[in-house]
């Protein structure tokens, strides 16, 4: 698929820069898991990061070929049709957003941002949903980081012949 060797390493730096910002997302979210105001007067609410292949890319065509390709005959060789890629090539787009869950309620009536029922509005923030999430995403970055170790190995190699 990868025109060239630098496109792997392209590639591989869109998924680190996607699981950095998820790791980023986790810390905001675990630093301000008892934030009950934030600027605008309400709990904090939970950073989530969302990431999306870009459609039409030539990635989502080689994806969807190999598929087809795979799924027609178990005796079909992988299609060698490479690609010419653009140098602003991306696979994937990522943002942040917020999640729109409720905030939780908590009984403490002694706190000072308590309701007159004592309730208190806290952040939708799971502090184990959290720490799954930053072993995903740490998982997904030592994956990356293979690939591009890999990667670098087949040009060393190669040099070597």
């Amino acid at each position: 698929m990868a025109e060239n060797i630098f496109s792997s390493f392209d590639i591989s730096g869109q998924g680190l820069s996607v699981q950095r910002m998820r790791l980023s997302a986790v810390a905001k979210n675990i630093a301000n898991a008892n934030t009950t105001k934030s600027a605008d007067g309400k709990p904090y609410q939970r950073e989530v990061v969302i990431a999306r292949a870009i459609p039409g890319s030539p990635f989502e065509e080689e994806y969807e070929n190999q598929i087809a390709l795979n799924t027609s005959s178990q005796f079909h060789g992988t299609n060698t049709n490479l690609g010419t890629y653009p140098p602003d090539y991306s696979v994937l787009k990522a943002i942040t957003a917020r999640d729109s869950s409720p905030p939780r309620l908590v009984y403490d009536p002694s706190h000072p941002d308590a309701n007159e029922e004592g309730y208190v509005e806290m952040p939708n923030v799971n502090i184990v949903t959290e720490m799954v999430e930053m072993i995903s995403a740490q998982r997904s970055f030592e994956a990356n980081t293979s690939v591009v170790e890999a990667a670098k190995n087949v040009a060393r190699y190669s040099l070597e012949i």
